[in-house]
């Protein structure tokens, strides 16, 4: 595998190839190793309520064995972190935060948690192995763990003695996985996965293949979708915030800012030539500058450039918009995500 820095951990960015990765899982199944993902779990009485106090979303929506996208803002609204809430009881929630904003997530929690409720950081007690794609299904049927549960739900296994907690969630927008197992166990697991999934020629992916996954869905990455001064109400995320809800961090601010409406909005890209968009460049119509990219990348999938900018809310869909690709203008259309329809079935 081909290794870089990520997060402060030391992550394959791709093992053959990062379009053969993206594409076995659109077409097949591939397994992530994404144990730079954070983990903590904040335990006591009443810790659900506490975290659903403290988190954007709301956390009653769901019954313990579900899980929940949701969001840790900071007073004027922007986003600390997205993470992920499982809802193990009222008194036990386990969270997945991004493997570098884990720390300050922690920090937060503990920070105003109440006498009885504690906040432990287990990054390191636990790997999170992802098996994504349309086989994912029967590589897993195969190593006998359970499938077929609902989407955001998980269930707690065993797998040669250990726990292991298979989740049905995942960034890819494809059916699939993740698997939370405890880091000695990890390489068992992964070991097992492959095996399981020989038959539908699985393959394992890297950073590269999942961010290329994650664009063409449109969902956002932390640092650069998301940030300290993105609010989720700009990134189009206003669905993971429990607006009724009498308090969350940052609450005040994103109220004011949903009631006055957003002056820049997270839109989609699509390239009508061959340029390709990366985070920083400049989006312009009529010389007027109008944003800028966030995130972008050439879709193995479309075989264009796609991305996601930070635009005026002026900006409407389908507009012309021009991208500054290293002093070139390139053509792109504003386009809503996702660029790609999930399961085997090209977007057009």
């Amino acid at each position: 595998a081909k290794l870089a820095a990520f997060g402060g951990w030391s992550m394959p960015l791709e093992y053959t190839g990062s379009v053969k990765e993206h594409t076995a899982v659109r077409a097949g199944v591939g397994v992530f190793d994404v144990s730079h993902l954070g983990k903590a779990v904040v335990r006591g009485p009443g810790a659900a309520a506490y975290v659903d106090s403290c988190l954007t979303n709301d956390l009653s929506r769901i019954e313990p064995g579900k899980a929940q996208y949701t969001l840790c803002c900071n007073d004027n609204g922007g986003v600390v972190d997205d993470l992920i809430a499982y809802l193990r009881g009222d008194d036990e929630v386990f969270l997945i935060p991004n493997a570098a904003n884990t720390s300050e997530v922690v920090r937060l929690l503990r920070g105003s948690a109440p006498d009885g409720v504690e906040v432990v950081n287990q990054h390191r007690e636990y790997a999170v192995l992802a098996v994504q794609g349309p086989a994912s299904d029967e590589t897993l049927d195969a190593m006998g763990f359970p499938t077929g549960h609902e989407y955001m739900s998980f269930v707690e296994v065993e797998h040669r003695g250990g726990p292991v907690v298979v989740c049905r969630t995942g960034y890819t927008g494809e059916r699939g996985y993740e698997l939370v197992v405890p880091h000695d166990g990890a390489v068992a697991v992964w070991d097992a996965v492959l095996a399981a999934g020989a038959d539908h020629d699985i393959v394992p992916a890297g950073l590269g293949a999942r961010d290329t996954l994650r664009t063409e869905m449109g969902y956002p990455l932390h640092g650069q979708d998301l940030s300290p001064t993105i609010t989720p109400v700009q990134a189009g995320l206003g669905w993971a915030v429990g607006w009724k809800k009498k308090s969350f961090w940052g609450r005040d601010a994103l109220a004011t800012e949903k009631q006055a409406g957003p002056t820049v909005s997270l839109r989609g890209l699509v390239a009508s030539g061959r340029g390709i968009p990366r985070a920083g460049m400049t989006v312009s119509a009529d010389e007027t500058q109008l944003g800028v990219v966030t995130s972008g990348t050439f879709s193995p999938t479309r075989r264009v450039g796609v991305g996601l900018a930070l635009l005026a809310t002026s900006v409407v869909d389908g507009a012309d918009v021009h991208v500054d690709v290293r002093g070139r203008r390139e053509a792109f259309t504003v386009s809503k995500p996702p660029f790609v329809t999930p399961g085997g079935i090209r977007g057009s």
